[in-house]
């Protein structure tokens, strides 16, 4: 039970880290004060960042079934992340869920990816070493 907080606790910080990172973008007025693509693209990485190096520090104390974990995470994180977006986001910035499936969501499915890769990843070269 603790191992599957710690996963849902590292989720909330991977919704966490673009969210508040993506302040500094914005003025008072709540307009972007950078191009949205930029924008867009940059949170795409600082989310890339964050996921990667959270699962790192979560692997390192992990001994075995890496591939299972690793899919355990991506749909956990992925739940977490989409659920925030809906609680916090939606609201917050009054997007249509389909332009928010189209513009955001979808990049979201690089959550299970990323994680399942790095599980499986760490799973083969566990299977060699053995």
């Amino acid at each position: 039970m603790k191992k599957y907080l710690k996963i849902a606790g590292y989720g909330v910080i991977t919704w966490l880290i673009p969210f508040v990172v993506s302040f500094f973008f914005y003025d008072k007025s709540g307009n972007c004060t950078i191009n949205m693509d930029l924008f867009k693209s940059l949170m795409i990485v600082i989310s890339g960042l964050a996921g990667c190096g959270l699962l790192v520090i979560f692997f390192r104390q992990i001994k075995d079934s890496y591939l299972q974990t690793g899919i355990v995470i991506g749909i956990i994180w992925l739940l977490i992340n989409l659920m925030l977006d809906a609680l916090i986001l939606l609201p917050m910035s009054k997007m249509a869920i389909t332009d928010y499936i189209m513009q955001i969501g979808v990049r979201y499915l690089n959550i299970p990816v990323i994680c399942i890769m790095a599980g499986a990843l760490l799973e083969s070269k566990n299977n060699r070493a053995a």
